[in-house]
């Protein structure tokens, strides 16, 4: 079916029917020859495992070649069709070509399933006919086919077959394709593809135009970093994976990660531009890399500290909770005041988690240097990482802060068993706030809210205590709901700081000009949209509180104390009739302090969590019934 040189990778393939023994020799030298952002196999593997990854690899790398090698789309439909002619061949156990010979053998060994290697080329059929991608979910829903068999695949190959790990292998296998097109972007232009999706590029004021025409400013900068930075929350989502399975097969799923990794480090060193050239990882970087994991690995075998250093850990992690609780208190926070609320140990973790944020805001809104605070939010994101990886203390290079917080951080995550990647998403959502001035919906608002607010929801649910995994939904609603609450009081504050919060779609709604937020008094429009944005924020909180009756019930009083006090704020900001361009809403120190009686004295119920509201200042037919789902 191949033609005489239509395809480079095949100029060393034996014939058609070979031996197995020729076969592997082939896939064995296309794996060990073809660049690629990491090693296929690395030396610490299972021997045993080596010839089988070659084999999946050469499957792969042909149909990828065939998809994205061949200049006629028609041609390279055929050819795809004849690789999946030859795949079911395989299956029927008469495999012809050699990449097929050889990976019977991996197949009948492994007994794994044909469906991820027929996945894969429905990517590279669709490769051929769709070469735009309107939104982040269909640039994912590509990677279902794309990238995320590959990784089920290595699963099969190391005997893992169930969900779990399948899932977390998911969000590596995304995020190291998602890294590819931000690196391959002026190759995928010159195929006539662009995989970045044009309503985030939209959300920048890039339009497809200015892709195509390679236009390289600011905005196409702003458009990388925040692409990049939803990468590295995915890279973080699937990081647990490493420990979940044998260690030799570990370090090559870390060396993984870390190839996608450096593969971002690369684009933001270039100074972001993938428009004109194409960042990539020499073999001495790749060398760096193995030699990392390797530490990390050897790090990680022996968690336990020696004997004579586990006092003087221990008053480390102790002087650290002190420092935690003096950052909390000094905060005069709505948040602080729960802490009494709760038993020590939670107590301790509420803090730890708090003075980790608060660290984290204050690098994102101190000073006017952009270019500095990114900086700084990629020393903490490194120092977490390091602090969660090796041990509880942050390195040399840590931050200003760090070396005080990090180990009552580091303890509490271990101790309620809180996953990093909320607090990588919290750094993500501290990132979006330097570049990131106005959203065009509310999607995009909501996902600027989860990274800054439905995180704080979910690592607070797990110091809480919860058994239910429905607790984690109605945690990111009633941090959505806070958010919103904030942003609703906070509108002028925030405009005279150059952000718009409130989707554009919302203001074009209401007839609200973004320069009217500037004004002393609210307009019609504005007070319009505000109560649209309660309205959902209420619609949150309603469902929200039924999270009260699934966390432990020590903690359910700080729990309750949080979202009273919240929704007593946006009931407040609805009686004055969203008049919050004066005097900023608060709640009075006394108020707080029946608050915290009420949460520590009376029955706490759903009916009671949440403040009770004016629900006649909703004119008949008007924002209740204009809610979006929320």
């Amino acid at each position: 079916m191949l033609r005489p040189n239509e395809l480079e990778i095949a100029t060393n393939a034996p014939p058609p029917g070979c031996t197995p023994e020729a076969a592997q020799i082939y896939t064995r030298w296309l794996a060990t020859h073809h660049y690629e952002n990491f090693n296929v196999v690395s030396w610490l593997l299972p021997k045993e495992l080596h010839q089988h990854f070659y084999n999946v690899y050469a499957y792969c790398r042909w149909a990828d070649d065939l998809g994205d090698e061949i200049p006629d789309p028609q041609r390279a439909l055929e050819l795809l069709g004849w690789w999946e002619a030859e795949l079911n061949a395989c299956y029927q156990g008469q495999p012809s070509h050699p990449v097929f010979v050889a990976l019977r053998e991996t197949i009948v060994a492994k007994e794994i399933p044909k469906q991820p290697f027929a996945d894969l080329l429905k990517a590279f059929r669709q490769d051929q006919t769709v070469k735009r991608y309107p939104t982040w979910d269909s640039v994912l829903h590509y990677c279902v086919y794309s990238a995320n068999p590959v990784g089920r695949l290595v699963l099969y190959l190391c005997g893992y077959r169930d969900e779990q790990r399948q899932l977390l292998s998911d969000a590596t296998c995304t995020a190291l394709q998602l890294a590819n097109f931000w690196q391959d972007v002026s190759r995928d232009l010159e195929k006539g593809r662009i995989y970045i999706p044009l309503d985030g590029a939209a959300a920048h004021g890039l339009a497809e135009a200015d892709i195509v025409n390679r236009r390289f400013d600011d905005r196409y900068v702003n458009l990388m970093k925040d692409l990049i930075a939803r990468t590295r929350t995915l890279f973080a989502e699937g990081a647990p994976l490493a420990k979940m399975v044998d260690s030799r097969l570990s370090i090559d799923l870390d060396m993984f990660s870390r190839g996608g990794l450096a593969v971002l480090d690369a684009i933001e060193a270039s100074g972001y531009d993938t428009l004109h050239d194409r960042p990539s990882i020499g073999k001495g970087k790749q060398a760096r890399l193995l030699g990392r994991a390797l530490v990390t690995h050897l790090v990680a075998r022996d968690p336990k500290p020696a004997a004579g250093n586990q006092e003087e850990i221990a008053d480390s992690v102790a002087q650290s909770y002190e420092e935690c609780h003096r950052i909390a208190r000094s905060s005069h926070s709505n948040f602080y005041y729960a802490f009494f609320l709760l038993p020590r140990k939670r107590r301790d973790g509420l803090a730890a988690l708090y003075a980790f944020m608060r660290l984290i805001d204050d690098v994102a809104d101190e000073g006017d240097d952009v270019s500095a605070k990114q900086r700084g939010l990629a020393k903490w994101r490194a120092a977490l990482d390091d602090a969660v990886n090796t041990s509880n203390r942050a390195n040399s290079s840590a931050p200003q802060g760090a070396a005080q917080v990090l180990p009552a951080l580091v303890d509490t995550m271990r101790r309620y068993n809180m996953p990093a990647r909320y607090l990588h998403d919290l750094i993500s959502g501290a990132e979006m706030d330097l570049t990131v001035r106005s959203y065009a919906t509310f999607d995009r608002l909501r996902e600027y809210c989860y990274r800054v607010a439905g995180t704080v929801g979910l690592t607070c649910t797990h110091v809480f205590g919860f058994r239910d995994q429905r607790a984690l939904d109605l945690a990111e609603k009633l941090g959505l709901a806070f958010q919103l609450t904030n942003i609703i009081r906070d509108v002028r504050d925030d405009y005279a700081m150059g952000r718009v919060y409130l989707p554009h779609e919302d203001l074009a709604q209401y007839n609200v000009d973004p320069q009217d937020f500037a004004r002393s008094a609210a307009t019609l429009g504005v007070r319009e949209l505000l109560r649209s944005e309660a309205a959902r924020a209420w619609e949150c909180y309603e469902e929200g509180a039924a999270l009260l009756n699934l966390i432990e019930p020590e903690s359910r009083p700080a729990l309750w104390l949080l979202v009273h006090t919240y929704s007593t704020l946006l009931a407040r900001i609805e009686e004055l009739d969203y008049a919050v361009f004066g005097e900023r809403v608060r709640l009075s120190k006394a108020e707080k302090l029946v608050f915290i009686a009420k949460a520590r004295f009376t029955r706490l119920t759903e009916e009671n969590i949440l403040e009770k509201r004016d629900r006649d200042r909703r004119r008949p037919g008007g924002a209740g019934g204009r809610r979006r789902a929320g």
